[in-house]
Formats: C-alpha cells, sequence, structure tokens
C-alpha cells in the first residue's frame, strides 16, 4: 500500500479534523493510506514558537514516510496563489524525489493564471507570469500528475490509479 501525504489548506477549515478523516477514507478506498497533518498533535504548554517548530518538524517527518504528496493548491487567501505552507511542502517533497500530485479543485483544465487573475498586472503592479499554466511555474514543473476534479473523492481516485499506473 502506497502513502500519500495529504498537504492543503484544509488544516486550516473549521472542520479541519472531519476534512482529513474524509481524505483518509478516500485514500482507503482506493487503496492508498493517507497521513495527514493533523494525525499528530503537539505536546501541550509549548510556546507557541516550540509549537510552530514542532509541526514543522512532524510535517517533514511525515513527507520523508510518504512515497507520494498529494497537494491540494486552490487559491487560498488570494485569487490564486495556494497556502504558502502547501508549496513548502510540495518543494521539500520535490527534493526528495518524491512524485507531487496537484489538485486543483477550483480551476478548470486549460485555464492559466493570466485567466485566472484576469490582467497583465496585479493592484500593485506586479505582473502575471503567462507560462500557460495555472500555478507559478516552480509548482506546475514540479508536478508528476495534475488533477482537476471537483469532488475529493475523484481526485483521490485519480491520484491512487496514477501513482498505481507509474510503478508498475
Amino acid at each position: 500500500m502506497q502513502t500519500i501525504y495529504l498537504a492543503g489548506p484544509g488544516v486550516f477549515r473549521p472542520d479541519a479534523h472531519n476534512w482529513g478523516l474524509q481524505l483518509q477514507q478516500a485514500c482507503q478506498q482506493f487503496g492508498l493510506r493517507g497521513l495527514y497533518p493533523l494525525d499528530q498533535a503537539a505536546p501541550a504548554n509549548l510556546s507557541p514558537a516550540k509549537t510552530a517548530a514542532w509541526i514543522f518538524a512532524a510535517n517533514c517527518a511525515l513527507i520523508r514516510q510518504a512515497d507520494a504528496v498529494f497537494a491540494d493548491v486552490r487559491a487560498f487567501r488570494s485569487i490564486s496563489e495556494p497556502d504558502s505552507g502547501t508549496a513548502f511542502e510540495i518543494g521539500f517533497a520535490h527534493a526528495l524525489g518524491k512524485p507531487i500530485l496537484l489538485w486543483l479543485p477550483d480551476v478548470p483544465a486549460n485555464i492559466t493564471m493570466l485567466d485566472r487573475v484576469g490582467q497583465r498586472h496585479d493592484l500593485a503592479g506586479w505582473s502575471v507570469e503567462d507560462f500557460d499554466a495555472p500555478l507559478n511555474l516552480m509548482l506546475w514543473h514540479s508536478a508528476s500528475h495534475v488533477i482537476y476534479h471537483t469532488e475529493v473523492l475523484s481526485a483521490i481516485e485519480s491520484a491512487a490509479n496514477y501513482l498505481n499506473n507509474s510503478t508498475t
């Protein structure tokens, strides 16, 4: 059974633990073992800085343990950019040579970053990259597989199919 790290902004949802269970149940249904960042709780009574360091180390350990990373890269707190923690986890996993499965539940296929933002410059005047991809080129080119399904069950099924077919 392959193990996947379930990266994404879901850890910030009001129902974050239930969301993690839903992801893990979908993984089980398709023969995967899902590692969710909130499976482990930081020790009580740590300072905020020590809690943050503990979470960082625990998540990096889970990524090292995983065979692949399933990354929810939906727009988070912006019109087009994913969660920055998820972006780090993608880069870390890529550096370790892990397959990266990008899930874009809020973007149809063939939509670019320019389409998402709607103009060549953002409100601050900064240019919007135009490389025919829906994400920053560094994230986009780290991907082993891209999934556009809106429903989590279909997305995990696509991930499982990809992983099963890429290792046989």
